[in-house]
Formats: structure tokens, C-alpha cells, sequence
């Protein structure tokens, strides 16, 4: 062969298109397709042709290996495919477990399309190289795959307002990545796994809405990264841990609506937290009167509990107290004066045992009234 001819096909193969997908990949996709109903907007009208890395609509493809590796179909956008409609996505179906045949997955977001039933396929915890899964807004049941644990690059697990049930699998806790998890408003029982702690780069864990029972580990505080923790409208019970209010960065608690008792931690009345919902629990005992410049809350709801004795006088000494809801309690005495109570309606202390003063202008019968 002649140099000249060589060069030619060197030059030839440097300018030819870049290859395709694989036909196995455009193959799993297209039985991904198939399990779904998509009738408005027409978000699978772009899969066509045999190069599912050029331009179909939700797929993008790693460059160098031309293998797929983000599937991101949202049925809430601002893109313009939505704004044409003039409206939100809609699809119904279930997930495929063909979208297991996309070995080179990174993430899977199908979030926010109302009507997709069916359950995660198990074959996803197979996926090596996934690090986000994102099924937010769905009907999806079924449980949390067992080998959930088994991905450990996932940094995002997302499967909030579904019809998930069954417990926490144990294996959670191998997801030494996980940085975001969103268990919101399912149908999640049992207990939290006792091993929680081990989620080391956790920073925030929401699992609000759930019928998850037992009580609160104390190790959660061991979770360094930790700033939001939102574990309200559960069956938790026992004590809150004390460790708690120990965290260097957890800036949010919500423990509403659930069964905690015993006295509230004086540790979190002094602590890096500046949104602390205790409402609707059973909670006794007084308020701690531990209350200083450290102590900075944009809520503070310690609402409908049965906490007794006085409001403590160091509330006053606190940097900042935006709202603060006392209501529905058996406190007495006189509300202190001065800040925070001066910018406080008459409905934060109303429905206690004796409080007077202002806000309140009487009391009559444990109740408060203006």
C-alpha cells in the first residue's frame, strides 16, 4: 500500500462522524420507551434513528465510549417542549427493567410525571457506575431494592412523593457517597437502620411523611456533614438525644408530629440550629432556660406538647427568634417583655395553662385571648 493511499484513509478516519451508540444500548432504550405512555407532549417523538446519543430528547451519552449515561426526563421544566404546551408532563406506565441493559448509566432521572406505577426494578442496584437516582413524583411502589446498597457512587437517592413501602433496607448504609436522600411521603415502616451513622458525607436526610417507627439513634450526631434533618409526620418515639444539639453544621430539626417524649435537650436551645420544629409531640417537662447569643431561630415550634412551668426569661438574651410558636401547652406566668415578644401575635402563646401579659390580654379557663 502506498503512502499516499495511507494517508488518504488516516485522514478519512479523522474526519469521519463520530460512531454511534452501540445497538444494544438504543435497544434497552427503546424497550424503556416501550413501557411508557406519553400522550401530550410528545417527549419520545425525537427517538428515532439509529444514534440515540444525537439529539434524543432526556439521553445523553459519555463522549469518549459513545455509551449512554444520563437518562433526565422531567415532567415539571422550563423547557421549551412545556412551554409550548402550557403545561406539565404526564406519563403513566412503569420503569423497565430493560433500562438495566445501560451498563454505563451515571443517572437516572425520571421525576415528577404523576402516573408512572410499577416498582424499581432490582436490577438497578447492579448498575456500577450510577450516582444519581432521581424518581421524585411518581406513583411508583413497591420497595427500596434490598441491594440498594450495592451502588457505591450514588451520591443522590430521590424517590419522594411515591407509594414506596417496606422498611429501610439495612444495605443503605454502605452508600458511603451519599450526600442527598429524599424518602418524603411514602409509605416507609420500621425502624431507622441502627447503622445510620455510617452515611458519613450525609448532608441531608429527608424522610418526613412516612410510617417509620422506633426511636431516633443517637449516633445520627456522628454524622459530621449532617445540616438537614427532617424526620416529622412518622411514629417515633422515646427520647430525643441530647447529641443532637451537638452538631456543628445540622441547621434544620423537624421532629414534628410524631410520638417523642421525655424533656427537650438544653443543648438544642444553644446550637447551630435555626429552624427546630418540635410541634405535636409529647414532650414534658420545661422549656430549658438556657437561652444565649448563640441562639439564633427563624422557628422555634414547640407547639401543642405538655411542657410546664414559665417561659424562660433567657429567650430574651437569644441573637434572633423570627417566629416561635408556644401554643397548646400547660405553661403559666407572665410572657417576659421585650424582644422577641414584641413582634410575636397572641396566637403563639394561646391554649396554656395560666400565661398572661402581652400579647395575651387575659387568660380565662387555660385559654389565652387577645
Amino acid at each position: 500500500m502506498g503512502l499516499g493511499l495511507v494517508m488518504i484513509i488516516v485522514v478519512a478516519a479523522t474526519l469521519a462522524p463520530a460512531e454511534a451508540c452501540p445497538p444494544s444500548d438504543r435497544a434497552a432504550l427503546m424497550a424503556f420507551k416501550a413501557a411508557l405512555h406519553e400522550p401530550h407532549l410528545g417527549i419520545f417523538n425525537s427517538w428515532t434513528g439509529t444514534d440515540c446519543c444525537k439529539n434524543w430528547y432526556g439521553v445523553s451519552c459519555d463522549q469518549g465510549t459513545r455509551r449512554v449515561a444520563d437518562i433526565n426526563l422531567r415532567g415539571e421544566s422550563e423547557d421549551p417542549i412545556f412551554e409550548r404546551a402550557h403545561r406539565t408532563g404526564y406519563m403513566t406506565g412503569y420503569i423497565s427493567p430493560a433500562i438495566c441493559k445501560l451498563p454505563r448509566l451515571s443517572s437516572i432521572t425520571i421525576a415528577d410525571w404523576k402516573g408512572i406505577t410499577g416498582v424499581i426494578p432490582q436490577c438497578i442496584t447492579a448498575l456500577p457506575f450510577l450516582r444519581i437516582l432521581d424518581l421524585i413524583g411518581n406513583k411508583i411502589g413497591g420497595p427500596i431494592p434490598v441491594g440498594i446498597g450495592r451502588l457505591r457512587r450514588l451520591t443522590v437517592l430521590n424517590i419522594a412523593d411515591n407509594l414506596i413501602s417496606g422498611p429501610i433496607p439495612a444495605s443503605i448504609t454502605n452508600l458511603s457517597s451519599l450526600m442527598h436522600l429524599d424518602l418524603r411521603n411514602n409509605r416507609i415502616s420500621g425502624g431507622l437502620p441502627r447503622d445510620f451513622h455510617r452515611l458519613g458525607m450525609l448532608s441531608r436526610a429527608l424522610l418526613s411523611r412516612n410510617q417509620i417507627s422506633g426511636t431516633i439513634p443517637p449516633s445520627i450526631s456522628s454524622i459530621y456533614r449532617l445540616a438537614d434533618l427532617d424526620l416529622s409526620l412518622n411514629r417515633l418515639e422515646g427520647p430525643i438525644p441530647e447529641s443532637l444539639g451537638k452538631m456543628a453544621v445540622l441547621a434544620t430539626l423537624n421532629l414534628d408530629g410524631n410520638m417523642v417524649s421525655g424533656n427537650i435537650p438544653a443543648s438544642l436551645m444553644n446550637s447551630a440550629i435555626g429552624n427546630l420544629n418540635l410541634s405535636r409531640n409529647k414532650l414534658e417537662g420545661r422549656i430549658p432556660n438556657v437561652f444565649g447569643p448563640r441562639s439564633y431561630f427563624t422557628v422555634l415550634d414547640l407547639s401543642y406538647n405538655k411542657l410546664t412551668g414559665p417561659i424562660p426569661k433567657s429567650i430574651s438574651s437569644a441573637s434572633y427568634i423570627g417566629h416561635m410558636d408556644l401554643s397548646h401547652n400547660q405553661l403559666c406566668g407572665p410572657i417576659p417583655a421585650g424582644s422577641p415578644f414584641d413582634h410575636l401575635e397572641a396566637s403563639s402563646f394561646t391554649y396554656n395553662a395560666c400565661l398572661c401579659g402581652k400579647p395575651l390580654k387575659a387568660w380565662v379557663g387555660g385559654r389565652g385571648f387577645n
